[in-house]
């Protein structure tokens, strides 16, 4: 066969093939077009509002350890000191366990229910290296790790603030089962309302940027609750019960304020203007209030105290919590000046009047500077005083009513949620440690160590 006709041959060949062929080439191509669109679609997280998100959640955790154990540290008298920084620190770490084992999942579980996630996420089922989390900008996604120990850190610090309202007087045992108790049936409901979008509360179009509901109100109800069902420190009203050290209750203050930046910064989800807005509140609104608690102290005793600048301080941090991305930076001056005053009130007078022992003032602070935040988060929203404005067809009176509507909620929920809570603990374990214990201290009495050694 000469070389023409085998060049004839092939070339006949390699036309059928092609001829064969090209329906497979055409569907390889349209399924590669129509691939092309949708893998284009997937969001894929941003690595600065990753980064961002990752020191977010540690300046979280150092708000609790050691921010928050060293302020109520302080408050409390040597004897109990280390009682305190434990019960903080065993809060904490039960808390992180349950809050992947099932936390995450009745908080954030895709649930449909307005009360609660649901139990597709317990053991942080589906939550991958490569799993996403919505922000609040259409697109925008971080990955579903750091969303979810983001809101660990809140889950962890919650309960513990609630430690602050019956410190020296309660066993080891009921703290740390009540506070997973509480968390469990108190705060994973309460967030789930609050921040999801299926959440009862959200629907009704509450604000709460950072906590002020979830967080400070809750605890501080709750921290009343316990107050008066564990009942008066011994000696309470006849003993000298003045905090051991406002070094380091100021240096825990400090902490708490610094860590707050990761709190309230890192409740946009993302590295943008609206988490600068939230820092410009965080530093205002924290400034006025030491400054306004100063005043006050001054007009009313004569002086200014250190407790009182740093009561102002947490004071103005727990106002701001739910209106830090919402408001503008005059409102946050402006609710940064009031707080002080009503927390003072109810420190000072209230918590007098009616004898209950709140030995860190969880209430008169977290409760009260929740409360007035939430509604002043209503008010100072509006676009008019600076803030970012209303939702369409919401009004400052509608919005301020349904503020009050999410506190109330908040406050029956959790105060008959707590009231429950504590009388389970106290049948289980009891609530109270013995007089003698009491009196003796418990960093000896249940630790078996002493803070400062002479």
């Amino acid at each position: 066969m000469s070389i023409s006709k085998i060049s004839s041959t092939y070339a006949r060949l390699a036309a059928a093939s092609a001829a064969l062929l090209a329906p497979v080439v055409a569907f390889a191509q349209d399924a590669a077009t129509t691939a092309a669109p949708a893998a284009a679609a997937a969001p894929v997280p941003d690595k600065g509002d990753t980064a961002f998100m990752f020191i977010s959640t540690l300046l979280v955790l150092f708000m609790i350890l050691p921010g928050l154990a060293l302020f109520y540290g302080g408050l409390v008298r040597a004897k109990n000191m280390l009682s305190v920084l434990m019960q903080c620190t065993m809060v904490a770490a039960v808390l992180m366990l349950i809050w992947v084992i099932y936390g995450y999942s009745f908080a954030f579980g895709g649930s449909e229910s307005a009360y609660w996630g649901g139990t597709a996420k317990m053991f942080l089922a589906g939550v991958t290296k490569d799993s996403t989390a919505a922000t609040f900008s259409e697109g925008v996604v971080i990955p579903e790790f750091i969303f979810a120990m983001f809101q660990m850190t809140f889950a962890a610090i919650t309960p513990a603030l609630i430690v602050g309202a019956f410190a020296e007087r309660i066993k080891f045992s009921a703290v740390v089962l009540f506070c997973a108790l509480w968390a469990t049936f108190v705060y994973f409901p309460i967030a789930h309302m609050v921040w999801d979008a299926n959440g009862l509360l959200f629907k009704m179009g509450a604000l709460d940027f950072a906590g002020g509901t979830v967080v400070h109100i809750n605890a501080g109800v709750a921290g009343l609750i316990g107050a008066i069902m564990v009942g008066k420190r011994t000696g309470f009203g006849k003993d000298m019960m003045a905090p051991h050290s406002m070094t380091l209750t100021m240096v825990g203050a400090s902490m708490l304020w610094f860590g707050w930046f990761g709190f309230n910064a890192g409740s946009n989800l993302e590295a943008s203007g609206g988490a600068m807005l939230a820092t410009v509140n965080t530093f205002v609104a924290t400034a006025a209030a030491v400054v306004s608690w100063a005043v006050v102290e001054t007009l009313t005793r004569g002086k200014a105290s250190m407790l009182g600048g740093a009561s102002g301080m947490v004071a103005g941090l727990v106002a701001i919590t739910p209106a830090a991305g919402i408001v503008g930076p005059m409102g946050a001056i402006i609710m940064g000046l009031i707080v002080s005053p009503l927390c003072y009130f109810f420190v000072s007078v209230v918590k007098n009047k009616f004898g209950y022992d709140d030995t860190a003032d969880v209430f008169g602070v977290h409760g009260i500077g929740g409360m007035f935040g939430a509604v002043a988060t209503g008010i100072f929203a509006s676009a008019s005083l600076g803030g970012i404005g209303y939702a369409e067809g919401v009004t400052m009176g509608g919005q301020v009513m349904t503020q009050i509507t999410a506190i109330a909620t908040t406050i029956v929920w959790c105060g008959v949620g707590s009231a429950i809570l504590y009388k389970i603990v106290d049948v289980i374990v009891g609530l109270r440690v013995p007089v003698e214990a009491e009196r003796e201290g418990l960093d000896l009495a249940t630790h078996g160590e002493a803070a400062y050694h002479s």
